[in-house]
């Protein structure tokens, strides 16, 4: 697979997934059409906090794990 100056191929929930380099996390949500409130984000093995997820840029071959809460009974 060929990597383009402006893709990066990152792993997400082990799959492997393109988007634009330099991409900030709740902008790679929202590529990822999920609802940033519904979901938790594990960032190469550590559970990133909301407070920190407007400043973490994604980068070339990171790994995210991210689990999206359901309610219900």
């Amino acid at each position: 697979m060929t990597q383009t100056s402006d893709q990066i191929s990152i792993q997400v929930n082990g799959e492997l997934c393109r988007c634009d380099a330099a991409i900030a996390l709740p902008d790679l949500l929202a590529h990822l059409k999920l609802n940033p409130r519904l979901v938790v984000v594990e960032y190469n093995g550590e559970i990133l906090h909301r407070q920190f997820w407007a400043q973490t840029q994604v980068h070339s071959g990171d790994r995210l794990e991210i689990v999206t809460i359901v309610g219900g009974g």
